[in-house]
């Protein structure tokens, strides 16, 4: 039954992922952590476990999405590549502070976040122009940047990467594809630091470090599939509409957190 659970969670991130280029640790992150607590998982390594699967997740996710952009020739990879160096060193100071700091903390820090990124998306307006110059120095501020908040937050760095890009000229389904490209390797490093970290830790059966695998296969195996689903979505949908309803959608889940973080 509860695997049936992640294949649900796991569809429903992955049309998010083709739609809107964020990996779904936004999503992912806080239902794990509501599972998880059901599961009875130890609340010493539940926000660990949840950071972690949702950041393995994001590497099947992500990979499918850019696939799909790819083949309808949205994706540049030239600004892809820009953004990639700089990303890498913010993932691994982002990872380094992980291990600093207390669970609740950094559960906390997450709902903050929930905030500021639905209200980001109920009231950032797209304006497509042409493409304008970026600087290499603020390509390694972003990608920096990027790289340390989803390390830490175990989430992709579209909610950083789309609103830029797009302020930056670049049309909608372009960002869309390279925030999706993006987290891939922000991921894939971002997995191996908590497979790390987790591994003399005492974990659930079936973990590999702070990874649950269970959850990890059930939301990869449903998300792989709905990533083409969410990308032909993204190319008719009105972005607009859209990501107004995904806002309030997060706000919900913000307010249902901090309720539970208070209690």
């Amino acid at each position: 039954m509860i695997f049936l659970l992640y294949l649900a969670v796991g569809a429903f991130v992955g049309t998010l992922s083709g739609l809107f280029g964020i990996g779904g640790g936004v999503i992912i992150v806080p239902t794990l952590l509501l599972i998880f607590k059901e599961q009875g998982f130890s609340s010493d390594i539940t926000m660990f476990m949840a950071l972690g699967t949702s950041l393995a997740t994001i590497v099947v996710t992500a990979s499918s999405s850019t696939l799909r952009h790819y083949n309808m020739g949205n994706l540049l990879s030239e600004v892809t590549k820009k953004l990639i160096p700089p990303l890498i060193v913010g993932i691994c100071a982002g990872a380094y502070l992980v291990n600093q700091v207390e669970a609740r903390t950094l559960e906390g820090l997450f709902i903050t976040y929930l905030y500021l990124v639905s209200l980001k998306m109920l009231f950032y307006k797209v304006k497509v122009d042409e493409p304008k110059e970026i600087s290499n120095f603020l390509y390694a501020i972003t990608g920096f940047i990027i790289g340390l908040k989803s390390s830490i937050l175990g989430i992709g760095g579209g909610t950083i990467s789309v609103p830029f890009l797009t302020w930056r000229g670049y049309e909608m389904k372009n960002a869309v594809a390279i925030s999706a490209s993006i987290g891939i390797p922000i991921a894939l490093i971002s997995s191996v630091f908590y497979i790390y970290s987790g591994f003399n830790k005492v974990t659930p059966d079936h973990s590999l470090g702070y990874i649950y695998l269970p959850a990890f296969f059930g939301i990869s195996i449903a998300s792989f599939f709905f990533t083409k689903l969410g990308a032909k979505i993204s190319s008719v949908a009105n972005q607009v509409l859209m990501k107004k309803i995904f806002a309030i959608m997060l706000i919900l889940i913000a307010i249902k957190k901090t309720t539970s973080f208070i209690s």
